[in-house]
């Protein structure tokens, strides 16, 4: 009996060997499509941090340390625009027409309308300061002093407050209470226009001149 030729039968295990090693099947007999490859979404930036404004405990910090004349009238004009704020739409309200009658020299409904805004809101320090303004034009010395004094109880560092009483007291003659108050205002702005100028005049009198 004849022997069969070796290459004849590798020759006919080759084409299944190709198959046991074809692309893989889906479990019923056919390929699995080859999976595409995952698209890379690009990466967002990350949103840069809105910085927070300063505190109105570090503006009077920098108004106090402030040696530039002109940045410390930018530092003390922030400080007022946040003391400006009462909170309350109706006492914003009242408040602006109380400045516009002032502006229109009808210092009686001024006043009127500033009663009616402390009244509303007793605890707003500027509310008092401007009444204030309103009975100092009013020629009302002690009125105002008695709303100075208000303002500075709720806000001892305004600076506007303090050297609107040191006006009035020096008005008085009073120049101890007068100097006390100028030095009051330029401990916490002391590059404030013309307070210096105030303690120089009066120093010299209440503290005694040099010999």
């Amino acid at each position: 009996m004849a022997r069969a030729n070796p290459f004849l039968l590798l020759l006919a295990v080759l084409p299944l060997a190709g198959a046991a090693v074809a692309a893989p099947s889906d479990g019923m007999g056919r390929p699995s499509p080859r999976s595409a490859p995952e698209r890379q979404e690009p990466e967002k930036p990350a949103a840069k941090p809105v910085p927070k404004p300063p505190s109105l405990d570090d503006l009077f910090a920098r108004l106090k340390a402030s040696d530039d004349p002109a940045e410390a009238k930018g530092i003390a004009r922030l400080i007022e625009q946040r003391l400006d704020r009462s909170g309350s739409a109706t006492v914003d309200l009242l408040t602006d027409r109380a400045r516009q009658a002032m502006t229109g020299r009808d210092f009686a409904l001024a006043a009127e309308l500033m009663d009616r805004a402390t009244a509303l809101d007793p605890t707003w320090s500027e509310g008092w300061n401007r009444r204030a303004t309103v009975f100092w034009l009013l020629s009302d010395k002690s009125e105002a002093l008695a709303d100075l004094q208000r303002a500075l109880v709720l806000e001892p560092r305004h600076f506007e407050a303090w050297s609107a009483m040191g006006k009035i007291y020096e008005s008085m003659d009073d120049k101890g209470r007068a100097l006390a108050a100028f030095r009051r205002a330029l401990a916490l702005y002391p590059k404030m226009d013309k307070v210096q100028d105030a303690v120089d005049r009066l120093a010299p009198d209440v503290d005694g001149r040099d010999l």
